[in-house]
C-alpha cells in the first residue's frame, strides 16, 4: 500500500482495472441476489405452510455459475465478459441471439471504477481507502437492487453497518462511540417518520430496509453525518423523484425507491462531509 501511494501512476490503473471487474461482480449481485431471495422466500413459504414440495431449481448463484444471455441461456465466453469492452464490441447485443444487452452493465461498470478511483484519491491506497472503496461497492449494489426490485437486502445493509462498527474500534474514521451513535440515530430517526406517517395515515411510507440503509451510514459517517444525509437525500428524491413521475406521468401515490438517494447522500457525507458542514458554517457565520 505504500507502494501504490509512492507511485500512483501504477496505483490509479490498477484501481481502475479493479474497479471495472468488481463493477462486472456487483451487477450479477444486482441481478441474481433478489431472485435467489425470491425463490428462498417461496421455498420457506411452502414449509411453513405444510404444502407439498414442488419441483422449483434454483435460480443461478452469485459466485458459481457463470455469466450467460438471459434471453437464450448463452453462457458467455471469457472474452465476451470483459467489462465495458465486450459490450462495446458486441454493439449491445448478445452474439448467439443477438437479443439487446442491457446498458446497466456498462453504465455499473464504468460507476464503480470512477467511484472507487474518488475513494482512493481521497483517501488513499492505505486502509482508509480500502474502507471506502468497500463502502462504495456496498451501495452500489444496494442502489442497483432498490431501483430495480424495491429491495434492500438485510444481507448486505446489516454486514454493511457491522463493517462500520468495526472499522471505528479501530479508529479508522472516528471512534466508536460515534459509530454507534450513528447506527443508532440512523435507524431511530427513519423508523420514527415511519412509524408517524403509519399512525396518521394507516399505511407503509418506506420500507424497512431503508432504516437499515441509514443504520449503517450512520455507522460509517458518525452521528454528524446522520442530519445531512437525512437532508440531502429527502431533497434529492423530491426534485428526481417528482420529475420522474411527472415524465411517467405517474401520480404521487406510486412507490419510489429512497434507498438510490440515501446511497448518494451517504456517500457524498462520508467522503466529503466534513468540507461540505464546514463550507456551510462559514457560509452562515458560525
Amino acid at each position: 500500500m505504500a507502494f501504490l501511494d509512492q507511485n500512483p501512476q501504477i496505483g490509479y490503473p490498477l484501481v481502475a482495472g479493479l474497479g471495472l471487474l468488481v463493477g462486472s461482480f456487483l451487477n450479477v449481485v444486482i441481478l441474481r441476489l433478489p431472485r435467489r431471495m425470491e425463490w428462498q422466500w417461496k421455498r420457506d413459504s411452502r414449509e411453513m405452510l405444510g404444502e407439498p414440495e414442488i419441483y422449483d431449481p434454483p435460480p443461478p448463484g452469485i459466485v458459481v455459475e457463470r455469466s450467460h444471455c438471459p434471453h437464450c441461456g448463452h453462457q458467455l465466453s471469457w472474452y465476451e465478459n470483459i467489462p465495458v469492452l465486450s459490450w462495446l464490441a458486441l454493439r449491445g447485443r448478445c452474439r448467439s441471439c443477438r437479443a439487446p444487452i442491457s446498458a446497466q452493465y456498462p453504465a455499473v461498470e464504468l460507476l464503480t471504477m470512477l467511484l472507487l478511483l474518488a475513494c482512493v484519491w481521497t483517501w488513499g491506497f492505505g486502509w482508509q481507502g480500502f474502507g471506502a472503496s468497500l463502502l462504495t461497492c456496498f451501495l452500489v449494489a444496494l442502489a442497483g437492487i432498490d431501483l430495480r426490485t424495491q429491495l434492500l437486502p438485510d444481507s448486505l445493509t446489516l454486514p454493511l453497518m457491522w463493517l462500520g462498527l468495526i472499522a471505528a474500534v479501530e479508529n479508522l474514521y472516528f471512534g466508536p462511540k460515534q459509530a454507534l451513535l450513528g447506527a443508532i440515530a440512523g435507524y431511530v430517526s427513519l423508523w420514527s417518520v415511519w412509524w408517524l406517517f403509519k399512525q396518521l395515515t394507516g399505511k407503509e411510507g418506506m420500507g424497512h430496509g431503508d432504516f437499515k440503509l441509514l443504520a449503517a451510514l450512520g455507522a460509517w459517517c458518525g452521528l454528524a453525518g446522520i442530519l445531512p444525509i437525512i437532508l440531502m437525500s429527502s431533497l434529492v428524491g423530491a426534485v428526481v423523484g417528482g420529475a420522474w413521475l411527472a415524465i411517467k406521468g405517474r401520480d404521487r401515490a406510486t412507490p419510489i425507491p429512497f434507498g438510490p438517494f440515501l446511497a448518494i447522500a451517504g456517500w457524498i457525507v462520508f467522503m466529503w462531509g466534513d468540507r461540505i458542514i464546514g463550507a456551510y458554517r462559514d457560509y452562515a457565520g458560525f
